[in-house]
């Protein structure tokens, strides 16, 4: 059985999205943080860390959204959601995955942490600024970078597009300024059905259990 723990709008809806896009049988586990659920010892037990998203399929437990969602589509997706492997097309998606992850997520991240994450007394304002021009920075480049086909590699959606578009999504939440290509791309990839029925299933669960 798959369980996924998180909040529904966090790092844990890429995963949501993409077993909704496998159409697999999954429950969601809401982490409430105003109520320190990922302080709790049966939650430290299965990611010390206390952060989410957390996997667990049967007696099998990983955290990392990436590395969540590339098992999930090894695993299950059935030759769907990623390229063949040793392909130029399966590099070019490991490039884009690295990209996403380590160049246009981390200033996100920077912001959430100097915004609210971090201790009061660690947060620096003018961090926001940094944060905010790394973005622009790397949002320019993937604007320049996405092809004029319907998703990243081609004309099937793959795990990199999920995690593109959450990143985006993720951004414009955080009002940052979004490139109009990569805006119209976001739109595009967010209006699967798969994108609102993960979004659904974990808010009324989390309502639920608030």
């Amino acid at each position: 059985m798959i369980t996924l723990y998180g909040t529904p709008k966090s790092r844990a809806l890429r995963a949501s999205w993409l077993l909704e896009e496998l159409g697999i049988d999954w429950d969601f586990h809401f982490i409430n943080f105003a109520k320190a659920d990922n302080r709790s010892a049966q939650f430290l037990s299965i990611n010390p860390g206390g952060k989410v998203p957390v996997l667990v399929d049967d007696d099998f437990v990983l955290t990392e959204s990436a590395a969540i969602c590339l098992y999930l589509a090894e695993k299950y997706g059935q030759g769907k959601l990623l390229p063949q492997a040793g392909t130029a097309q399966s590099a070019k998606h490991h490039e884009w995955v690295s990209f996403i992850i380590t160049e246009l997520e981390q200033p996100l991240w920077t912001m959430g942490k100097h915004r609210f994450a971090l201790p009061e007394s660690q947060r620096q304002e003018v961090m926001l600024e940094v944060a905010k021009w790394e973005f622009d920075k790397a949002a320019a480049l993937a604007e320049s970078k996405l092809p004029n086909t319907p998703f990243l590699l081609g004309d099937e959606i793959s795990v990199a597009d999920i995690l593109l578009a959450h990143t985006l999504i993720w951004a414009t939440m955080f009002k940052q300024n979004i490139p109009t290509k990569l805006a119209a791309y976001r739109d595009r990839i967010q209006a699967r059905a798969s994108f609102t029925s993960a979004i659904e299933k974990t808010e009324a669960i989390a309502a639920a259990n608030g």
